[in-house]
């Protein structure tokens, strides 16, 4: 605030001075003739001629950014019928307004293995604004127990299919019992089968998951930003402050950067091609969030979702390859470059170079290291290899410079007592 005053008081200084010199020097406006003159060309070209790259596009946030809202394929290779199946579709998606709803609300969907240990904060982030927004849970091992009447009835319930009659039994789907289908008898010759969807680190079932989350939440109209979270998440902001940063922009805040170490393009399989050539293959955090007209692509994919869940996955060509990090960086590389902002509002801390992120203890939650959370102004991508990296860029929400973060993970559930305590004072910063 006091840099933004200080610059508006130097613009008025430098106006006042240019006016005094003007004064002086009537004889001589041929000056100030030229540079209207050169404006006005300016103006002129640019409505005749709109931005030509995505990054012009981002920055003056031109309606005719339309124009970029089509597959983005640097090829000079035939495309199959598919693609040009594929690529039709996206392209109409993208091109016809989405529907205004006069409810808009954040879908709110929580990945967790269970019991979401954090819901008495969310409780307290929700209050007061249940027209603005709608849950979604998907628990992939056990029951979750709700503590807050809005997570209530909010879990996304196991499918059902019919199998033919094998009994009163229970049948293990593998042998490690993360997955089970529960057989109930009843009339002959079919039982219905309870399949419960589990999601394991690192396989491509948690692109599944995610994709379910986003068709359940799509049934809801209202629904125009759609918000992936963890069990371990935790809000940042207030409801307010993150329901206008989320909605009063037109792009979407997906993860997706380049690594050119191991643990990024090294785990390209040559066997994407054509469909996905090496330059295009992208890396980020599964952390998103979505705007209705992209999830709606993702739901409409079958040509990209098949290539990454057949070709990328562990242990494949002596490369381990995960989907969750991969997939959507690379599709809306693809799709819609300029459509998305390249960086996810979930701060997570990387810099001990894990395979896993830090994760806070109850003795790291101060005021003070929530605060600084609040007003991180940069995000940090971390490359792989020997030589790794840090590769910090400005967070710009409508071309101007704001704080990254509406969400932070990871926490442990020790550490819920001291965020209750901080919640109010932090989030009102």
């Amino acid at each position: 605030m006091k840099a933004t005053r200080a610059w508006q008081r130097r613009i008025k200084d430098i106006l006042l001075m240019s006016g005094s010199r003007q004064r002086s020097r009537l004889k001589r406006p041929v000056w100030i003739i030229v540079l209207v003159t050169f404006v006005i060309i300016f103006l002129i070209t640019a409505f005749l001629y709109p931005p030509t790259t995505s990054a012009a596009c981002y920055i003056f946030s031109s309606r005719d950014c339309t124009l970029f809202n089509k597959p983005s394929i640097f090829t000079a290779r035939e495309l199959s019928d598919e693609e040009t199946r594929s690529h039709v579709v996206f392209r109409e998606i993208l091109n016809t307004p989405p529907i205004q709803s006069k409810n808009p609300k954040i879908a709110f969907l929580f990945l967790t293995p269970g019991t979401l240990h954090f819901e008495p904060l969310w409780d307290k982030f929700f209050r007061g604004h249940e027209d603005r927004f709608s849950v979604y849970v998907h628990a992939s091992r056990e029951k979750p127990v709700h503590t807050s009447h809005y997570f209530i009835g909010r879990d996304i319930h196991r499918e059902t299919v019919l199998k033919r009659k094998e009994g009163k039994k229970k049948k293990k789907l593998s042998k490690d019992g993360r997955a089970r289908a529960i057989l109930v008898l009843m009339m002959p010759p079919f039982v219905p089968q309870i399949l419960m969807n589990s999601v394991v680190w690192g396989k491509f079932s948690m692109v599944d998951i995610e994709r379910r989350l986003l068709a359940r939440s799509l049934l809801d109209p209202d629904n125009q930003q759609f918000l992936l979270l963890s069990d371990s998440c935790v809000p940042l902001h207030n409801f307010d402050y993150v329901y206008n940063y989320l909605m009063l922009t037109n792009v979407s805040f997906i993860d997706c950067f380049v690594d050119l170490g191991p643990h990024g393009t090294g785990r390209y399989s040559e066997r994407m091609m054509p469909e996905v050539e090496k330059n295009a293959f992208r890396k980020g955090s599964q952390w998103f969030s979505m705007k209705r007209q992209h999830a709606i692509i993702v739901m409409a994919d079958n040509l990209y979702y098949r290539k990454f869940k057949n070709y990328c996955k562990p242990h494949m060509d002596g490369r381990n390859c995960y989907s969750d990090e991969h997939y959507l960086p690379t599709f809306f590389n693809m799709i819609d470059p300029s459509g998305v902002a390249n960086r996810s509002v979930t701060y997570v801390d990387w810099s001990e170079g894990k395979w896993h992120p830090r994760a806070f203890r109850a003795q790291d939650i101060t005021f003070e290291f929530l605060k600084n959370l609040t007003f991180i102004e940069e995000s940090i991508h971390f490359t792989s290899g020997p030589k790794r990296r840090g590769i910090s860029r400005p967070c710009l929400w409508n071309s101007m410079k704001r704080p990254c973060y509406l969400f932070a993970r990871k926490f442990y559930p020790e550490t819920l007592h001291r965020l209750i305590i901080h919640f109010s004072n932090y989030t009102t910063i």
